[in-house]
């Protein structure tokens, strides 16, 4: 599976170029996720789990 190449960073990344962010990118049944200083190694996930891992998240901000 060849990752796609519309990569982009976090908002949270702040301006630059920095080396430290989270980059995303997406097909249309699939999202992936890498970090900017490695960028060989990708997250590939669906919208179901990741979904549920950001409601997690949230949840427990509250």
């Amino acid at each position: 599976m060849t990752a796609p190449k519309n990569w982009q960073k976090s908002s949270f990344s702040g301006g630059g170029d920095g080396d430290n962010c989270l980059e995303l990118a997406s097909t249309p049944t699939t999202f992936h996720l890498r970090e900017s200083d490695t960028p060989a190694t990708i997250l590939t996930t669906t919208p179901t789990p990741l979904t549920h891992l950001l409601d997690a998240i949230r949840a427990q901000a509250l």
